[in-house]
């Protein structure tokens, strides 16, 4: 008899699609989602389709629609001021655990994500840098050797890819973050742990307000 409970290997699979499919903007907010419409859109199985938008709903991706069922979350600005508001604590702690772990190895992984980052700003190409933004970050959660670091982020990063794309459209942005990256990273190879803490606290805050922007611009939040 064929189970009828979906492997989890398939749920998994699923939910990276339609969560990857959120975040770049391929399903876009308010868009109602079917198990049939998903399925045939990003190609994988029906089955396993139910489950993984319950977890996405648990997570803030995804909201019931009244008689519509499902839909995308729309971006709501108030959950990046509270996303922002906790990196602006985390994230300074992750580099001064951090600094404590960098060796050689290290050093070199750190340095080229930032080349990457460098290349991607300047050929201004937005699947790179949001990509490289998030080795940047996840490699110091790595090195904090905190799993509850690692574990919380990576959730939350996956909330703010949905607003990089726009953010990343102001002028000048790209290069200059990747001023800042580097500018921390060098100090925790140098074991300027307190500068390199309050330069990643600048960058976060300097962070919230180029989101602000970008989000505040173009979405007004549902009531």
């Amino acid at each position: 008899m064929e189970s009828l409970i979906a492997p989890k290997k398939l749920v998994d699979q699923a939910y990276a699609a339609i969560l990857d499919a959120i975040c770049n903007g391929t399903l876009k907010p308010d868009e109602r989602l079917t198990q049939g419409g998903v399925a045939q859109r990003l190609n994988v199985s029906r089955q396993p389709i139910h489950s993984a938008l319950l977890v996405l709903k648990a997570q803030g991706f995804v909201r019931e629609a009244g008689r519509r069922g499902l839909s995308v979350a729309p971006l709501d600005p108030k959950l990046f001021d509270a996303i922002y508001q906790f990196r602006s604590a985390l994230e300074p702690l992750a580099v001064t655990l951090a600094v404590a772990h960098i060796d050689q190895r290290a050093a070199q992984e750190g340095r080229a994500v930032i080349a990457r980052g460098k290349a991607a700003a300047a050929k201004r190409n937005p699947k790179s840098l949001i990509a490289a933004d998030m080795a940047f970050h996840s490699l110091i959660y790595e090195l904090s050797d905190n799993s509850l670091i690692l574990e919380t982020m990576r959730l939350n990063w996956h909330h703010l890819r949905r607003a990089m794309g726009q953010t990343l459209r102001l002028p000048g942005l790209a290069r200059r973050v990747w001023k800042e990256h580097e500018a921390i990273f060098e100090s925790m190879i140098t074991g300027e742990t307190d500068k390199a803490a309050r330069l990643m606290r600048d960058h976060v805050v300097t962070a919230h307000r180029d989101v602000s922007v970008a989000l505040r611009a173009r979405v007004v939040p549902s009531p």
